[in-house]
Order: C-alpha cells, then sequence, then structure tokens
C-alpha cells in the first residue's frame, strides 16, 4: 500500500508553506534577538509570512530604461 499524497513530507512537495513548526518558529525568534529564558513554553507568538513574488517587466519599460540608461552614460 502506498502512501497518500497528503502525506508525503513537505520538504519534497516545494510549495511555500504559511505556517510555521515550532522549532523553526523558536529558531527564528532566537535570530530575531530573544532570549531562550524569555521565550514562554505555551503560546509562542504567530509569525507572518509574507511571499513576495517579482513581476517581470514588459518589453515596453525595457526598452525605455535601455533608452534613458544610454543617454545617462
Amino acid at each position: 500500500m502506498s502512501l497518500h499524497t497528503s502525506l508525503k513530507r513537505a520538504e519534497k512537495s516545494g510549495r511555500f508553506r504559511s505556517v510555521w513548526k515550532r522549532a523553526e518558529r523558536i529558531k527564528w525568534l532566537l535570530e530575531k534577538g530573544l532570549k531562550k529564558d524569555e521565550l514562554p513554553i505555551y503560546g509562542l507568538p504567530k509569525i507572518k509570512i509574507v511571499k513576495m513574488k517579482a513581476t517581470k517587466k514588459s518589453k515596453a519599460k525595457q526598452a525605455e530604461e535601455k533608452t534613458e540608461s544610454g543617454k545617462s552614460s
């Protein structure tokens, strides 16, 4: 019997996860300067994860930038 696709490991899926596991949140809080003694046992603060999507420039804008950079040189 095979493993259901929803139960496979998250690292293999390659999708963006908006929810972190406890260990990941603790690691992030320690990197931000919170001391290990100050971390609560229960009720860790939630961390909002924002994924930025880069947009491609249109060909017209790229052409304008090339002409502007050529004029300024």
